[in-house]
């Protein structure tokens, strides 16, 4: 079978929290606001990158929900720590919003001697049950800013969303109003989005999508194992093991080159191990559909959860857009590399 990597002794308890929570996010968050925050996993680049890729995969196979809470808290951790900002206390738990929507503008200001928000961010996900955030906003001269925000802070007001999704169904996404709320800078204009670490951060989701698969793959296995006459499922349990092999390969791959420092350019990195990672995911969820059938998504909670969380969290993946923006990175195809 195709086991999920070891586990990483520093998350064990957020581990036990994943494989009882049945999908409820406070459990989660119980445990990140009890454990030091640069105690879970190294940092990207650190030398240790395969452990945190690794470590993210670990959760998601054991439960998506869980990944999907602490991979934004560690990707918060790692972009203080590259910005040389103050680490997160113990107690706090984190989330980054940096989508943006049509209509929704998010202001930085400068107010005397300190920075100030205005406006409307989307999609801020757990937003109502976060401490602090990192949230990107533009700027009067026309740029752009990363900003830590406490979500108790003067004037933050969390929207009711009107979340109705299956999946992930208590990672809750939903607009935050900011009127005059204090922020601090992290990072300069422009920062967020062209340090590195914008793209080891997208990796690192792509990692929890992977592990995220683990427990339909080897379900299809021991299917296979137990009809040895059945060579069209048998073909299936092949292929889909096949494209997660690549996932994971690319994935040991990318870790090693980040921590290498051997990346021409960190966003064809990211785009094409995350569309390959998405690939597989895509595999995954037809078999679970095609082969495992329906008896599978309809009375088994586990898959069937998982399924729905799943499909919900690789549509970060914008297919066809991703790979357009890959090309438009490339310049000597692969054998410049």
């Amino acid at each position: 079978m195709m086991s999920a990597p070891r586990t990483i002794t520093g998350i064990s308890a957020y581990l036990d929290a994943a494989a009882q929570c049945g999908g409820s996010v406070a459990p989660l968050l119980e445990v990140l606001r009890a454990t030091s925050p640069n105690s879970l996993l190294p940092l990207p680049g650190s030398g240790r990158t395969a452990e945190r890729f690794r470590g993210l995969a670990r959760i998601a196979a054991v439960d998506v929900t869980a990944a999907r809470v602490i991979e934004p808290h560690l990707d918060a951790v790692a972009i203080l720590a590259e910005a040389d900002a103050p680490e997160p206390e113990q107690g706090t738990t984190w989330g980054v919003f940096a989508a943006e929507a049509p209509g929704d503008v998010l202001l930085a200001c400068q107010d005397h001697d300190r920075w100030v928000l205005r406006g409307r961010k989307p999609w801020c996900s757990l937003a109502g049950r976060l401490t602090s955030a990192l949230v990107t906003a533009s700027t009067p001269d026309g740029g752009r800013r990363m900003l830590a925000v406490s979500m108790g802070a003067p004037g933050v007001t969390v929207e009711a969303a009107q979340w109705v999704a299956r999946g992930l169904a208590e990672v809750v996404s939903g607009p935050v109003t900011f009127d005059h709320s204090p922020a601090r800078p992290v990072g300069g204009d422009g920062w967020y989005l062209d340090r590195p670490g914008f793209r080891w951060g997208a990796i690192g989701v792509a990692a929890c999508w992977w592990g995220g698969c683990l427990p339909v793959v080897d379900a299809l296995i021991a299917r296979a194992r137990k009809r040895p006459e059945d060579a069209l499922l048998a073909a299936r349990a092949g292929e889909l093991y096949r494209r997660l092999d690549a996932g994971r390969l690319a994935l040991d791959d990318a870790a090693a080159r980040i921590d290498a420092h051997e990346v021409p350019d960190p966003a064809v990195l990211a785009y094409a191990v995350r569309g390959t990672v998405a690939d597989a995911v895509a595999a995954t969820l037809d078999v679970a559909r095609d082969v495992l059938g329906p008896a599978a998504l309809a009375f088994d909670e586990g898959l069937a959860r998982r399924c729905a969380d799943l499909e919900l969290y690789v549509s970060q993946y914008h297919r066809g857009r991703d790979d357009a923006s890959l090309a438009g990175h490339l310049a000597g195809g692969l054998l410049a590399w």
